[in-house]
């Protein structure tokens, strides 16, 4: 770390020259050292010393949390609130509330920190990272500061000597600050080198600059900023003058930064460098996962790219174990679908399949079935691509298309297991449908997913894929469609009452849909203005009874099939949305939005 009286020396620097250790003239390094002299002993233990207070005496942390913190701390060298929040013991949003509310110093405006900043001379990025602080606005009267730490007296000492203003201060993230940091600065790299390489292929050269602190720090910063805000993919897409990066919240895309031109190669190359994929092949798609320590937990990420006529895009789908909730009622199954499932997966033998949309939580709820299932007597196996999550006690496999390990090849093999219900990720083709009805009546329960828009449509898709309706109507249990709708935020929702003719227009019962629940989005700083916060499944699930069963054998089509379950009681996936929105769990807008063409 460098000396505070060097941050303080570099006040002299003259008008176009980078602020540096060494750049002020003699007098004003004696102030500096004098300056120093009085606070630097201290500084640093007094404010340590303030946040573990404030931590201790609100019982934000445990006592044993909070030594294992100090320890930690001694050990590494960290500060304590970096040490918190890297292991996980608090987010830094909930740091950054607790101190703003124990130390009454307001917290900076997202769009401040996002701002960008015009100084009469640059400062390098080095001081302000040592310091933990960034000038967010300045005017001729005032500089504001966003800092980390709210008790450390020498960052308002500091900012006062080099712009001779008053100082008003605010608390920011770290990583906030961080990423302001960069963009003030944009420091720490021979950036044209970069670009130099991957036109040359000089590949040593391209490892040697992604191992480089600001290729390390961006990627390192968007994972953490993707995890925070329960993002579950981070979009990195090359234009003709940046990076785009956006997160997929909630199943929807938002925009968070632009990364500069030339970080373009040196960010997607340190993914590729994480990932073990081939850093030299640019021209075409590559596939990789990693695995991280993010805010104290263990996080999983699925890495694609590919390549675009700006450069390899790359998405990283995050994979999330400890959010991971395997029962039936977390998912969004009510009670009556609970035991339709249930009754469906018990069996001895057959097919229960999960179809829908990719992103729709497909997979999860056959991890759900299979956490049901998960029982000493039992032998549960699983053929994916990829594997997603590691379930203990059951044994998984991958497929290999490289070497012609296929869905159908691992499901022929794993009849000589004498396994009691297999999981296959996916029925892509006619091989492997014919291999699952196969299984099925060889005294197997097979669970999968298909891709189709509806339950019914599940069957006629089977029966395209050339399996015989009279097996199909024998080994077949039930189908689930499901689709993941946004929750409403609860702090902003506004009740209301929908009118007799957008009830009829939806097809709703008008006496029992007056008696439910409805709310419309508002939108609040806890939602960030999108009236929506986390997701839940709408579900459809169609069992396969006499009726359906005799219309399989005459090839019926869905319409055909729909009718039937209908008129026996059963309730189609945009009914069930709307009997969500019913509960105050979602609007109607967003079934629309997601189940409308069923």
């Amino acid at each position: 770390m460098l000396g505070k009286a060097k941050i303080l020396a570099v006040a002299g620097a003259s008008p176009g020259q980078s602020l540096r250790p060494g750049a002020g003239t003699d007098s004003e390094q004696d102030q500096a050292h004098t300056l120093s002299a009085t606070s630097d002993a201290g500084t640093t233990q007094h404010s340590e010393n303030s946040i573990a207070a404030v931590l201790e005496a609100r019982a934000l942390l445990s006592r044993e949390a909070l030594s294992r913190a100090r320890l930690v701390q001694q050990e590494s060298g960290e500060r304590i609130d970096s040490v918190v929040t890297r292991l996980g013991l608090m987010s830094e949003q909930s740091l950054c509330e607790q101190l703003s509310d124990a130390s009454g110093m307001p917290m900076a405006p997202a769009d401040r920190l996002r701002g960008q900043v015009a100084l009469e001379q640059p400062i390098e990025a080095e001081f302000l990272r040592d310091i933990r602080a960034v000038p967010i606005a300045i005017d001729d009267a005032r500089v504001c500061v966003a800092v980390v730490d709210p008790y450390d007296p020498f960052v308002e000492s500091a900012f006062h000597f080099l712009f001779k203003r008053r100082v008003d201060r605010m608390i920011a993230r770290a990583s906030d600050i961080e990423a302001a940091i960069e963009r003030l600065c944009q420091d720490g790299t021979d950036r044209a080198a970069i670009e130099d390489t991957v036109e040359t292929g000089d590949i040593d050269r391209m490892r040697d600059l992604t191992s480089d602190a600001p290729a390390i720090r961006a990627v390192n910063r968007l994972i953490a900023e993707a995890v925070d805000a329960n993002a579950s993919d981070i979009h990195l897409e090359p234009t003709d003058d940046s990076l785009v990066v956006r997160f997929r919240i909630d199943g929807m895309l938002r925009l968070v930064t632009r990364l500069p031109q030339a970080m373009r190669a040196s960010v997607v190359a340190r993914i590729k460098v994480m990932a073990g994929l081939d850093i030299a092949e640019r021209r075409i798609p590559q596939d990789g996962r990693l695995r991280l320590a993010v805010r104290g937990h263990e996080i999983d990420l699925r890495v694609a790219t590919a390549p675009s006529i700006h450069g390899e895009s790359a998405v990283l789908r995050i994979l999330d174990r400890s959010n991971l909730k395997l029962e039936f009622a977390a998912l969004g199954l009510d009670n009556r679908l609970v035991e339709q499932f249930r009754e469906a997966i018990h069996r001895p033998y057959g097919i229960v399949l999960v179809t829908g949309p990719t992103g729709s939580g497909k997979t999860t709820t056959l991890y759900a079935a299979l956490a049901e299932l998960n029982q000493v007597e039992r032998k549960l196996l699983t053929v994916e691509d990829p594997i997603e999550y590691r379930l203990p006690g059951i044994v998984q496999t991958q497929v290999q298309p490289g070497i012609g390990f296929s869905f159908a090849t691992a499901l022929r093999s794993f009849l000589r297991q004498d396994p009691d219900a297999i999981m296959v990720g996916e029925i892509r083709d006619t091989e492997t449908a014919q291999i699952a009805v196969q299984a099925a009546l060889t005294g197997h329960m097979i669970l999968s997913t298909l891709h189709t828009n509806t339950a019914a449509g599940a069957i006629t898709r089977l029966i395209d894929m050339d399996v015989e309706p009279f097996l199909l109507s024998s080994v077949l249990a039930g189908v689930l469609a499901q689709r993941l709708v946004r929750r409403l935020c609860l702090q902003c929702r506004v009740p209301f009452v929908p009118d007799e003719a957008l009830l009829a227009t939806l097809g709703l019962d008008t006496a029992a849909a007056l008696a439910g629940h409805f709310h419309r989005a508002a939108g609040c700083t806890a939602c960030h203005g999108t009236g929506y916060s986390g997701r839940i499944a709408v579900f459809d699930f169609l069992p396969v009874d006499d009726a359906i069963a005799r219309l399989i054998l005459k090839r019926a089509d869905a319409r055909q099939i729909e009718e039937c379950a209908s008129a026996a009681g059963h309730r189609s996936l945009l009914q069930e949305g709307f009997a969500k929105a019913a509960q105050g769990l979602t609007t109607i807008e967003e079934v629309l939005r997601v189940a409308s063409g069923e």
